[in-house]
């Protein structure tokens, strides 16, 4: 079965990310075409990137690098849950990507976004940037949620209705790419 990582992409302290990513692994367990686990960042405790080699190399010096490609390795698919920070992804995101590399390659990743003013769609765009350079592979379909309209007083998280069939359209097509790219994971 396709397994696929709804990876939690910030570890900030009173962070709402977990209530979106929990809304994707509800909505994604209701498809039978996936395995789907919440994979939360929080969980690795990654210090700032601090591997000797390259992770293209992939001989990881560190346990909690180890432990963190492993997890990668096993996942077929990503769902990114991000917020936007200052136009941009969390470094807590960015630095987990760096880790590793090949664990990365020939996956599909798909993006869900939320922030204030423009609804995370900043920091999917520079995510799909990142994703590119490690060979992942970026579905059309992305969810944009608004911190002023999807959450109550930016705490607690309400989804507008309108949201539940871009996020299934979204699965669809990170299942389909995953299925798709599964004979270049094999080669």
């Amino acid at each position: 079965m396709t397994r696929i990582g709804i990876i939690l992409g910030t570890t900030r302290p009173g962070r709402v990310g977990p209530q979106v990513a929990q809304w994707v692994e509800k909505a994604a367990r209701t498809r039978g075409d996936a395995d789907f686990e919440l994979v939360d960042l929080a969980d690795f405790d990654l210090p700032l990137f601090d591997e000797p080699r390259s992770p293209r190399m992939g001989a990881y010096e560190h346990a909690h690098t180890r432990a963190w490609s492993a997890k990668i390795a096993e996942l077929d698919g990503f769902v990114f849950v991000t917020p936007e920070y200052n136009w941009s992804i969390p470094a807590a995101l960015k630095n987990a990507i760096d880790f590793v590399y090949n664990e990365w390659n020939n996956k599909a990743a798909a993006f869900v976004g939320y922030g204030a003013s423009a609804n995370g769609v900043r920091a999917v765009e520079h995510l799909r940037a990142i994703a590119a350079a490690v060979q992942l592979s970026p579905v059309y379909t992305q969810v944009n949620l608004s911190l002023l309209t999807d959450f109550e007083q930016y705490e607690t998280f309400t989804p507008a209705e309108r949201h539940d069939a871009a996020l299934q359209r979204m699965l669809s097509e990170l299942i389909t790419r995953t299925h798709t790219l599964a004979p270049l994971r094999r080669a």
